[in-house]
């Protein structure tokens, strides 16, 4: 049996979840709104303030979406009660980020500025050499976050692009000179 998919999910107070046919799942919080369609074969039940998720037989695809399913609608409670962040670190002589308004303008060694548009529903702010995203939905918030650190990923002689905040780099040593 599934560990995670037999776990109930418990329905924090001022969240509603509405289950509709075909399994779409709509989550709402103090934070927000969100809603996902999740696959047909589970069997998704809400018994009292707790929701479970069954899985019909134990075939192998059975087994893996029993816990990705459960594992989904978990993150959307947790997404409208407390909401996702994720903090990147610019590194680097003459690396900046800076924001204006829903625009985040990244001076990372190029020729030119890089600029990114925040998407619906995430906003990222600035302060020092930290970027932070947050938003209701982690996958948008892990793409984004993703997608940010893509424009310069760190180097691992001198450590200079975005990383994660967490994130632990493996320092090579440089070349020495020729005596």
């Amino acid at each position: 049996m599934s560990r995670i998919g037999r776990m109930p999910i418990a329905i924090p107070a001022g969240v509603t979840v509405d289950i509709a046919e075909n399994n779409k799942v709509t989550v709402k919080g103090p934070k927000g709104t969100l809603e996902r369609v999740l696959p047909a074969e589970m069997e998704i039940t809400r018994e009292g303030e707790e929701i479970l998720v069954k899985r019909p037989n134990d075939l192998k695809k059975m087994k893996s979406l029993h816990g990705l399913t459960r594992t989904l609608i978990h993150n959307m409670v947790v997404g409208v009660t407390d909401g996702y962040t994720k903090n990147l670190e610019v590194n680097g002589v003459g690396y900046r980020a800076s924001k204006q308004g829903k625009k985040l303008t990244l001076a990372l060694g190029y020729s030119h500025p890089v600029e990114m548009e925040d998407p619906e529903g995430i906003t990222t702010t600035v302060q020092d050499a930290i970027i932070t995203v947050s938003g209701i939905d982690k996958e948008k918030v892990g793409q984004y976050a993703a997608e940010i650190r893509d424009k310069r990923r760190p180097e691992p002689y001198k450590g200079k692009g975005i990383k994660y905040q967490d994130e632990v780099i493996r320092r090579k040593v440089g070349k020495t000179g020729k005596k």
